[in-house]
């Protein structure tokens, strides 16, 4: 929700590499939430999605698209060295060509050699709301393995709405600052009042920025993208990478266009028979699961401060609890330039960030002891903002706002009604003892917003689709394991690959045994065995 890395760098800032869902407000739309509000945590689909499987479109391109299919890009220098970039034109509406068009940002880097050119590969971070060709230029076309590079030309669209494709945009930074400071574990009516409207607000915000795009902005539209992109670059069938809510969006693609599916890798997946209450709730218990083993580990180290040595998870828990239940009576100072102070909503938003990845786990316990030690809550503030996607000068990439926009539209909401929420709190807490609140809270955002949903849980199957690598980690925070697993028994040629580790997402995290075997499939096309294992 939405979403948080994958390649290692010290002092982490977050890419927008694997971000799933959002982080309390602005991520509350959380892709990862069927109608059931009980306390278990399987992988219950909806009895609709159960039956209900997502339909092939005509392999025949309809006479409308013929022009947006036959368009040729046009390249030209992107101002990073080594990289090209063009706009794809792309229909607002589908089912009504002559409503305009939507400009998308696309970038690329050839194919460095030697060995055969096998096409080209088109990455997605996830999110919804990373930016693929930013991913693409800080780190996929120059960190992914150089035989993948020297044989694939690495590209990179922003879907519909993201980034350099015509952004949604919101708030603004001040406003947004005082959005991610709302209470988000209402303590009386006031307080969910206060809440709700902040909710609105944003609401309010995009739909007046956007009116008519923000009801095309579905993961279906970005996926029939992805394929006049694929016949613009002159290729067959779309090879691809797709990590956390990227994965839905590949296998959108594959369930749209099987017999178009080249070589696909879904690195940490999603399940789209899950209803977004659901998703949120199985995320919840996701980021327990990260959070047990960052417990474990921080009591191992003398300057946790949160449990000494041989203390148990639980304990480490409530003690963070606690922290959290003193800062929303009391925020600490951080010396932020525009005077915000650490809140609790900021800080659970920087402690879930670090669950992403466990390099991230010795800079969480340095914010943690210089907050609960010494008052001091700019670490936290830190890892927060960095999830955010806000700059020194106080201004937020439109991730979040991509994030809500995508998510609202392609689910009904968690939730429509505070009461709802009150009703699912147990299930929450139960979860997550130390996150499930704030994350039940914030799954109200989407009952707001206002465009109506058009999607709804469903199976994908891609019934007649190449073998697709579904990878899917043991600890992963924000897209549960058996996510995964479910996932690759609905795609008809699904074979998972399992990471027993932690974090999110597989590739290029440091297992040779997982990079190994993706790279023998995109490089050979030679897909693991079904049910493979790598640590």
């Amino acid at each position: 929700m939405h979403t948080r890395r994958t390649h290692r760098r010290p002092r982490i800032m977050f890419s927008t590499r694997s971000r799933t869902g959002a982080t309390l407000l602005a991520l509350a739309a959380l892709v990862v939430s069927a109608c059931s509000s009980g306390s278990s945590t399987s992988s219950a689909s909806s009895p609709a999605a159960q039956t209900a499987a997502l339909a092939a479109l005509p392999q025949e391109t309809p006479s409308a698209l013929t022009p947006y299919y036959r368009q040729k890009l046009s390249w030209r220098s992107c101002g990073v060295p080594g990289f090209e970039c063009a706009t794809l034109r792309a229909p607002l509406d589908y089912a009504r060509t002559d409503a305009g068009d939507v400009r998308l940002a696309v970038a690329r880097k050839k194919a460095t050699g030697p060995g055969k050119r096998l096409g080209s590969l088109l990455v997605n971070p996830g999110g919804p709301g990373g930016s693929a060709v930013g991913y693409l230029q800080s780190y996929a076309a120059i960190g992914y393995p150089a035989q993948v590079r020297a044989q694939y030309d690495m590209v990179a669209v922003d879907p519909r709405g993201v980034a350099r494709s015509e952004p949604v945009e919101c708030l603004d930074g001040r406003e947004m600052d005082a959005y991610t400071q709302t209470d988000v574990t209402p303590d009386d009516r006031r307080e969910v009042d206060g809440l709700v409207d902040a909710y609105k607000g944003f609401a309010e915000g995009c739909g007046a920025d956007a009116p008519e795009l923000l009801r095309h902005v579905s993961t279906v539209e970005a996926a029939r993208d992805m394929d006049i992109l694929r016949a613009a670059l002159g290729d067959r069938k779309l090879t691809y990478v797709g990590a956390s809510y990227g994965t839905f969006l590949g296998a959108t693609y594959a369930g749209l266009f099987p017999k178009r599916v080249g070589r696909l890798v879904l690195d940490g997946a999603m399940d789209p028979t899950l209803s977004a209450r659901r998703l949120n709730l199985e995320q919840t218990a996701g980021f327990d699961t990260a959070f047990q083993a960052f417990a474990k580990d921080c009591v191992r180290h003398a300057d946790c401060p949160l449990g000494g040595r041989g203390a148990r998870p639980e304990q480490v828990g409530r003690n963070l609890k606690a922290f959290f239940d003193k800062l929303d009576a009391k925020p600490l100072p951080t010396g932020d330039a525009s005077g915000r102070r650490l809140t609790e909503s900021l800080a659970t938003t920087g402690v879930i960030a670090a669950m992403y990845d466990e390099a991230a786990w010795e800079q969480l316990r340095e914010a943690l002891t210089a907050a609960m030690k010494k008052n001091d809550g700019a670490g936290l503030l830190v890892l927060s903002d960095g999830y955010y996607e806000r700059d020194a000068d106080g201004r937020y990439a439109n991730l979040m706002y991509a994030n809500a926009a995508v998510n609202c539209l392609d689910l009904p909401p968690s939730f429509n009604t505070p009461d709802d929420v009150r009703k699912s709190l147990p299930a929450f807490e139960k979860a997550s003892p130390v996150f499930g609140e704030a994350l039940a809270w914030a799954a109200l955002n989407c009952a707001y917003w206002p465009v109506a949903p058009t999607g709804e849980p469903h199976r994908i199957e891609a019934k007649g689709a190449a073998p697709i690598v579904v990878v899917g980690t043991t600890r992963d925070p924000a897209t549960p394991y058996r996510w995964a697993q479910s996932l690759s028994r609905q795609l008809s040629s699904g074979r998972l690959l399992t990471y027993d580790g932690d974090g999110h997402t597989a590739y290029g995290r440091g297992s040779a045994c997982i990079d190994r075997t993706i790279n023998t499939y995109l490089l050979r096309g030679t897909p693991p065995t079904d049910g493979k294992r790598c640590s």
